[in-house]
């Protein structure tokens, strides 16, 4: 007898359902060093958000807020800063040391 294990897909956007939650998050993809990464982590900030709202607050049409959040797409650093704003996070620098 064969047993079956049925799994889910993870979904982040899923338990991004607070303020702090978001920025951890968003902090830790881009300690990774690696754009893809946290392109797709500013997308599960906006799925679980809302697409539509993220969009209006970022002041980007729906479609293009998909486009530039894409995988492979490389958005302008003007609609990551309009995104993250939207997001209601801010992005800073700080020394490596």
């Amino acid at each position: 007898m064969t047993t079956t294990i049925k799994i889910a897909p993870f979904d982040a956007a899923e338990y991004l359902d607070s303020e702090e939650a978001i920025a951890a998050y968003l902090s830790a993809a881009l300690e990774e060093d690696d754009p893809s990464l946290f392109l797709t982590a500013l997308a599960d900030v906006a799925r679980a958000r809302g697409m539509t709202q993220m969009a209006q607050r970022a002041g980007l049409g729906r479609e293009s807020l998909y486009k530039a959040l894409a995988p492979g797409a490389k958005p302008r650093y003007d609609t990551v800063l309009k995104l993250a704003k939207a997001m209601g996070v801010k992005l800073t620098v700080q020394t490596t040391g």
